[in-house]
């Protein structure tokens, strides 16, 4: 049995079971709080029925005009609860809050481009390869800029794919 329930700041103390695998970014904790701090809807952490953190996911909205999104900042699973639908279901409370709380136009997130599983999970919840971002993590590995229009975007134009690869210079983060 899981639990889905807000992240909280404590939870930062007892997540790096979650953290520890090559295929999730760990960020500092400073990182951490200014998303708490600044989206608090966009945090949500799922734990077993020893309320150990087992998954969670966070991320923000961002972008101004038809550009206004949520974006998904990280999403991973403990290795021992994956392939449980636990990654789908937090896509969802976050698509969900990008919607209905934001009123976003779309959804997007970046995903190394050899995390195949991942990508195909996303392209099952209806993401689409945006763009390629040449060299995003680290300088060493591409990634796949997905994307998944909302209820804001009926004609989904967010989800138009870019023809040519882009390199993160070109890629516009704003907060």
């Amino acid at each position: 049995m899981t639990t889905i329930r807000r992240f909280t700041a404590e939870d930062l103390l007892h997540f790096n079971s979650v953290n520890l695998d090559q295929l999730t970014e760990t960020f500092n904790l400073g990182f951490y709080f200014n998303y708490l701090a600044r989206w608090p809807d966009y945090q949500y952490m799922v734990t077993d029925s020893q309320s150990t953190a087992v998954a969670y996911i966070i991320g923000k909205a961002e972008g101004t005009g038809d550009l206004f999104h949520g974006h998904v900042s990280a999403v991973t699973v403990a290795p021992w609860f994956r392939r449980m639908g636990l990654a789908s279901l937090l896509m969802e409370v976050l698509e969900k809050v990008s919607d209905q709380v934001y009123r976003a136009y779309f959804v997007d997130l970046f995903v190394r481009v050899s995390n195949q599983r991942a990508i195909e999970m996303y392209e099952k919840l209806g993401y689409v390869v945006y763009r390629r971002i040449i060299g995003y993590y680290s300088g060493e590995e591409d990634a796949f800029d997905m994307r998944k229009s909302l209820s804001r975007d009926p004609e989904r134009k967010a989800m138009i794919p870019v023809e040519r690869p882009v390199y993160p210079s070109e890629v516009v983060l704003t907060d």
